[in-house]
């Protein structure tokens, strides 16, 4: 598997205002980017890096190892997950399908309402050349965020983040700076 440490790095400019945590254990080898207000009891992002085994993940039907990026809520089944992935209309129901709409290529966004990976574009690299996995992993991880900020998932998952704290007294005055930096974003984004 080729390194991960570069990803974080590559995401940034991208996922600004999430918090990164690396995965390198397990199947999933990459980083965590979760909102800032996510907790034990709820959690959303992003996910980027390497699958490298099947297992967790066969809903996919991935030929590991793959490059993979997908958006979270977490628990499944819990209120946060159903009111941002299963209810008709959600935020992640009516972004997939706009993100399919603007993607005509594979790989294209699969959307699975009932699992963790909820919003997953995936391409496996079993053809490519071991030299070349950094390189056209690069590539495949630029163009899925580049979607992901197109369609206003990364900004509306941070203003999610940000309503989070405004609901709790004690957080008021962090919640300001997460909109802030929901604002500074969307700034930035629409250079």
């Amino acid at each position: 598997m080729p390194r991960i440490e570069w990803i974080r790095a590559l995401a940034s400019p991208y996922l600004r205002g999430y918090r990164a945590r690396a995965a390198s254990h397990g199947n999933l080898h990459g980083w965590w980017l979760e909102a800032p207000r996510s907790s034990r009891q709820a959690r959303w992002g992003f996910f980027l890096g390497y699958l490298v085994a099947e297992e967790e993940f066969a809903y996919l039907a991935p030929q590991p190892p793959e490059c993979l990026v997908f958006a979270y809520v977490a628990p499944v089944g819990q209120p946060l997950h159903c009111r941002l992935v299963k209810t008709p209309g959600s935020l992640l129901r009516k972004t997939f399908e706009y993100i399919r709409w603007l993607t005509h290529r594979p790989p294209r966004f699969v959307f699975h309402d009932d699992q963790l990976a909820v919003m997953t574009r995936h391409l496996s690299m079993r053809e490519w050349p071991r030299e070349k996995y950094e390189h056209l992993s690069r590539n495949f991880f630029i163009e899925t965020c580049c979607w992901l900020v197109r369609s206003g998932l990364v900004r509306r998952l941070l203003e999610e983040s940000a309503s989070a704290g405004e609901s709790r007294p004690s957080s008021r005055a962090s919640g300001k700076s997460v909109a802030r930096r929901v604002k500074s974003f969307h700034a930035a984004a629409n250079r």
